[in-house]
């Protein structure tokens, strides 16, 4: 036996120095002609190796025929030889393997592809009976895709793959791996019927794409005659669909969200569209079913119906910021949303909760329509905060920026949930009806902001205000002007109507009127507010409602200013002055004061009368003294009767539990800008009475306060 084997390869090893290399490229030639039915080129040498197995080298070979570059070509086509054939001097062929292939398709913008012909050879070379081999193997392959009918162009690297040929069943399959867009993906086909599938007739079809973007499978049916039409079983996975559509070329989605993504269905494919049936679709942890449709001849648009138990839109705004962190302005960063351009999307989505952040929205019936850079949202029906929702949201992308647009009306919702989880201020209980409409554009929130347009209404009935007790504020401020404080800055006031409404011009809010009517308490509001600035400006007049008719209501004006978080509200401090017993006076006197410096001063000299000669023993007429000098300085004789002397504002002198008064409350009263003194005729002054004690002239004018707490 030992003798037999060494006879056998000493032969193979002769027979390999005697057989012609022409005569071996000629029969392969012939036998990759026939399997095929693509005639080689061979451009370069060739090596014949019968020892120790049967193997023939070709260098550049190139297969298919016609100008330009030729469908296939390759550095090396390496043929292995069946084993008893070429003992019984037959060249049959066991496998080939290409060495850095090339692989060019190429389709004109009339659709015609550079395999036509290739195709049809193809189809007899496959028919029964034609001489086969087992496998062909593809080592660092290219595939280069080039379709100007579709305007498609992509590029397959580092391709390592085995073609199952049909030689002995009529089966085709490719299994091995090659690289795209930088990922190395796992690439697994298998066709039933292979020559069924080339004459375009139905044939079964199994396709597995793994991948780190991407995981595909699908197990079907496939048929390219009289159109292409594939139906079957589809899945697909993928750890993050926003990384997957950037890795096929697709431009960023906008926002965020868009990562965890599974999704089974039925496919059927006709033509560009494919419809999937028996949906089920899991993103970010939604879980949705319903049915897709998917055009992909022209501009790629996504329609279809989808329902949801549970929506969470929250990771897809988690992006957006409005406004800045502690500085609490809008924001200026650029609105991106390039990702709108993408594809063409028509969704119709039912969910009984949407989830936003804080806010939860009950049933909701929701119509996106994505075309062309522009986004537009329209609410059927919404049963959220008590009330139903309808309205439109629009956005698009602009050269300038973006384009936003709403027209929104809440019916019969929980104002204090509805305000509080939209605006974030809980100041409205009760139920009542709003309308908003809006539009402005520009790069950023800021900018947009600066542009806004629209007007806005409220409309309540039997409610309250939360967070101050009007009526209670009203009636102390009724008997004691001066007093009150922030225990009031809680409570609620009642109220039977409510009415607000607002105009919006580029970005200036001007609330034309708000309107509160309760059994107590009347408040009317108007001026103006700013977007951009975030702050306030408004005027209003509180009323507390008399019980008795005959009575005259009392009434307050007052003043809200400063920034929307936290503003200031300001009560009318003259009016509160005129209502204070013990105020009063000294505002009369700033007055008068005020009054007599707008007045010039007299400049006829003092004239004596015969009846009262002016002389140290005659009675003198007293004259107004001034406080400060009496109270450091002693009375002197007589005064120079030309020397004029100004009369002293009344001091209030607080009595011993008297509380002192709030700043505001003693900016009203001493303002800050002194009233120049008009001077007047001084007579001359006497003498004190030298029995009696001098008494200050601050402490003897100083009027008796009408109320302990002023």
């Amino acid at each position: 036996m030992g003798a037999l084997v060494l006879g056998v390869f000493g032969a193979l090893a002769v027979v390999s120095f005697l057989i012609p290399t022409d005569q071996v490229r000629e029969a392969v030639k012939s036998e990759i002609r026939a399997a095929t039915g693509l005639d080689p080129l061979l451009r370069g040498d060739v090596s014949v190796s019968l020892f120790p197995y049967g193997q023939v080298t070709l260098a550049d070979v190139a297969l298919g025929e016609g100008p330009g570059e030729p469908p296939l070509q390759a550095n090396r086509i390496v043929v292995r030889l069946s084993f008893l054939p070429l003992l019984l001097g037959r060249i049959d062929i066991a496998d080939i393997t290409l060495a850095d292939p090339r692989i060019l398709v190429a389709v004109d913008k009339a659709g015609r592809s550079n395999w036509e012909g290739l195709r049809t050879t193809l189809d007899r070379a496959v028919e029964p009976g034609t001489p086969s081999f087992s496998e062909i193997r593809i080592n660092n392959g290219t595939l280069i895709v080039r379709d100007d009918y579709r305007d498609i162009h992509e590029y397959v690297s580092h391709a390592d793959l085995s073609l199952a040929w049909p030689a002995i069943s009529r089966s085709f399959a490719v299994t091995g791996s090659a690289r795209y867009r930088g990922e190395t993906i796992e690439v697994g086909v298998t066709l039933a019927n292979f020559a069924a599938a080339l004459h375009g007739e139905r044939s079964v079809l199994k396709l597995r794409l793994a991948g780190p973007p991407l995981k595909f499978t699908f197990d079907g049916a496939m048929a390219t005659r009289p159109t292409l039409k594939i139906e079957g079983a589809a899945s697909a996975d993928s750890p993050s669909l926003r990384r997957a559509m950037v890795w096929l070329g697709k431009k960023p989605l906008p926002g965020g969200g868009f990562e965890r993504l599974s999704l089974k269905a039925q496919t059927n494919m006709v033509g560009g569209t494919i419809a999937l049936s028996q949906v089920n679709l899991e993103l970010d942890g939604n879980v949705a079913e319903g049915v897709l449709t998917f055009a992909a001849d022209g501009r790629q648009t996504l329609q279809g119906t989808l329902a949801v138990d549970a929506l969470d839109l929250t990771p897809y705004l988690s992006t957006v910021r409005l406004l800045t962190g502690p500085e609490r302005e809008w924001s200026r960063s650029r609105l991106d949303l390039d990702g709108l351009t993408t594809a063409d999307l028509d969704l119709r989505l039912s969910a009984g909760k949407v989830t936003i952040g804080s806010t939860t929205l009950g049933r909701t019936a929701i119509a996106t329509n994505l075309r062309g850079g522009k986004l537009g949202v329209t609410i059927g029906e919404s049963r959220s905060f008590g009330g139903v929702i309808r309205g439109s949201i629009g956005l698009a992308s602009t050269d300038q920026g973006a384009t936003f647009a709403s027209q929104l009306q809440f019916d019969g919702v929980n104002l204090e949930r509805c305000i509080g989880d939209l605006l974030g201020v809980k100041r409205i209980e009760g139920k009542g009806s709003m309308t908003l409409s809006l539009e402005g554009s520009g790069p950023n929130v800021y900018a947009l902001t600066r542009t806004l347009d629209g007007e806005a209404t409220l409309t309540s009935t039997k409610g309250a205000l939360t967070g101050l007790n009007v009526e209670q504020l009203l009636r102390r401020l009724e008997r004691r002007p001066l007093s009150g404080g922030s225990e009031f800055r809680s409570g609620r006031t009642p109220f039977e109507e409510l009415s607000i409404k607002m105009k919006i011009a580029q970005g200036n809010v001007t609330v034309e009127d708000v309107n509160l009517r309760g059994s107590a308490v009347r408040l009317d509001i108007a001026g103006e507010a700013s977007i951009p600035s975030r702050d306030l400006d408004l005027k209003g007049v509180a009323t507390l409602v008399s019980a008795n008719a005959n009575s005259k209501s009392f009434e307050l004006p007052f003043a809200v200013q400063g920034p929307w978080d936290d503003p200031l509200v300001l009560p009318d401090a003259q009016i509160l002055i005129q209502r204070s017993g013990a105020a009063a006076p000294l505002l009369e006197a700033l007055r008068a004061r005020r009054d007599a410096a707008r007045t010039p001063p007299a400049t006829t000299p003092a004239v004596q009368t015969p009846e009262q000669p002016a002389t140290k023993d005659a009675t003198p007429v007293p004259a107004a003294p001034s406080p400060a000098k009496e109270a450091s300085t002693p009375p002197t004789a007589a005064p120079e009767p030309a020397q004029p002397v100004l009369p002293a504002a009344p001091s209030i002198v607080p009595g011993p539990e008297a509380k002192p008064e709030a700043p505001a409350a003693r900016e009203a009263v001493l303002p800050p800008e002194p009233e120049p003194a008009a001077p007047i005729d001084a007579a001359p002054a006497t003498e004190p009475d030298a029995a009696q004690p001098s008494v200050p002239e601050a402490d003897a004018a100083a009027p008796a306060p009408t109320e302990k707490a002023e």
